[in-house]
């Protein structure tokens, strides 16, 4: 099936801001989806799907969508994800998955904001669920109403759940006075969920028990995020001199533990919460330290949390920026246009296109032995070296090296070669993508 082709925005004094709204075909979205178009207009606006692949019904649930994203007269599009892995937690597999989906398709469709339609029950229930698995005051603030996300590229996307004040039962009377119509996934009744037994068993049994209780866990979930908001302060204070271009410098951390173990938990927290990384468990807090507590200068460690790698080198604890295989995999040089007026050198355009045109601009891995010129006046230098000096670290030296007419042109983290560079007429700048 094609996705919806984007409907040509109006010309306007000042640039509007462009909407993504999750749609997924639910009671919840459906609703969403409606009350925003009343208040937006329609060419600011765009649904978006995701299509697991987990059920019989998702294409028919696919079509629904693009159907009524039609009929509101609005922008669709989708992507499909398949967990080959049906094993462990498939429910938070499929949710990071499905966020990861939604960031990327509001970096496709240049989106500046993403609505999800959460409310207070689901609010409820993620609470008592973070109680369970024995959470902090992180965990059991809930969902945020509002929270600033970036794509691969770096894109800012500010993602709201505008209906958390609202229950369910109030979206369910919004829909029958509207008329709307949306569809049911069987899989929110199947207790094998976590989710959903919390849903059907759980909080039925609080509400009898206590009337009222979805709202006041969501009012508690309130107050333990203005809780959080302080601990956060705290751990920026204490983090001010730990902290370097989102690394953690090892030596004063552990310090920082053996006087204040608390204080030092919560830097920890901070700073993974800072890479967008979920909580680690307290036995998972604790192995850390343990490792920690016996790395040497020179000794290399290395963690996977959260999909991330976390690695301890040259007395920094840091975090990848995103699986090097992934980048390497999908990554390729490209050839940036240097502004006419800038003062920054770059590769002739002619002699590029020139390259380009007999097919002698290529990727080479290392072969050992390569050697860069990437300052003027100085020799030549051995790329292990170069590396060594630049401090780049061993997991981000795989990327491919530019080579045109056989000579090696940039190595991505060094530097270009000082040979072929010029600051006049028009030039091009390579970078890895």
């Amino acid at each position: 099936m094609a996705s919806s082709k984007k409907l040509k925005p109006k010309k306007r004094a000042k640039p509007t801001k462009r909407i993504g709204i999750a749609l997924s075909g639910g009671l919840d979205s459906v609703v969403l989806l409606d009350a925003v178009s009343k208040a937006y207009p329609h060419d600011t606006l765009f649904a978006l799907h995701i299509h697991h692949g987990l059920q019989k019904q998702a294409d028919q649930w696919l079509i629904f969508c693009e159907q009524l994203a039609h009929r509101y007269q609005i922008g669709f599009d989708f992507r499909l994800l398949y967990l080959h892995d049906q094993t462990g937690n498939v429910e938070a597999r499929a949710r990071t998955a499905r966020y990861d989906a939604l960031i990327d398709l509001c970096e496709v469709h240049d989106l500046d904001h993403l609505l999800l339609a959460h409310h207070q029950n689901d609010q409820a229930e993620t609470i008592l669920l973070q109680l369970l698995r024995g959470a902090g005051p992180s965990g059991l603030s809930g969902m945020g109403g509002r929270k600033e996300l970036r794509s691969a590229s770096g894109k800012q996307i500010t993602l709201w759940r505008p209906l958390l004040e609202q229950n369910r039962a109030e979206l369910e009377a919004y829909a029958k006075r509207q008329s709307l119509q949306w569809v049911e996934d069987p899989s929110n009744q199947n207790p094998h969920f976590r989710r959903n037994a919390v849903r059907k068993t759980i909080l039925p049994a609080l509400s009898k028990i206590q009337p009222g209780a979805i709202a006041n866990l969501a009012r508690s979930a309130q107050l333990l995020a203005q809780a959080q908001t302080l601990l956060d302060r705290l751990a920026h204070a204490d983090a001010k001199t730990l902290m370097q271009n989102g690394a953690l410098h090892i030596a004063p951390l552990i310090t920082l533990q053996a006087k204040d173990q608390a204080s030092a938990n919560n830097v920890l927290r901070y700073w993974l919460k800072y890479h967008q990384l979920t909580m680690p468990s307290q036995e998972r807090l604790q192995a850390w330290w343990q490792d920690l507590a016996g790395t040497r200068s020179d000794k290399r460690l290395q963690w996977v949390h959260d999909g991330r790698t976390i690695r301890a080198w040259r007395g920094l604890l840091q975090i990848d920026p995103q699986l090097s295989q992934e980048r390497v995999k999908r990554g390729e040089w490209i050839f940036v246009p240097v502004p006419p007026n800038s003062k920054q050198a770059g590769l002739p355009w002619d002699w590029y296109q020139a390259a380009l045109h007999n097919k002698t601009v290529e990727s080479k891995a290392r072969a050992g032995g390569e050697r860069l010129k990437i300052k003027p006046n100085t020799p030549s230098k051995a790329l292990k070296n170069l590396y060594q000096e630049a401090g780049v670290p061993p997991w981000q030296r795989d990327i491919p090296l530019l080579y045109i007419n056989q000579e090696l042109i940039a190595v991505e983290g060094l530097g270009v070669s000082q040979s072929h560079l010029v600051h006049q007429g028009k030039r091009v700048w390579p970078e890895w993508t």
